[in-house]
């Protein structure tokens, strides 16, 4: 199977990916450093467990292992790799 590209507030729930890029630019320093610090940069295995009951906001990931909440507007700026 070819891989596929999507942003992570995009990815199917329960779909193990990795992180390909993160338009870091589109978030304030603040925002790109809580990321960061969670351990989210490119080459991470992410996966998304699941949302908050209005469009999905908040996510609920995976990173590592890790479960935190991210807001969609940041899981926008979050491009993932899976195999379909």
């Amino acid at each position: 199977m070819s891989p596929v590209t999507v942003r992570l507030d995009q990815l199917p729930f329960r779909t193990p990916a990795t992180v390909t890029d993160v338009r870091w630019t589109a978030l304030t320093p603040a925002e790109a450093s809580r990321l960061r610090n969670l351990g989210l940069d490119e080459g991470v295995r992410i996966e998304a467990l699941h949302g908050g009951p209005i469009g999905r906001d908040p996510l609920a990931v995976r990173i590592g292992r890790m479960t935190v909440a991210i807001r969609r507007a940041h899981a926008q700026t979050i491009s993932v790799e899976t195999a379909q």
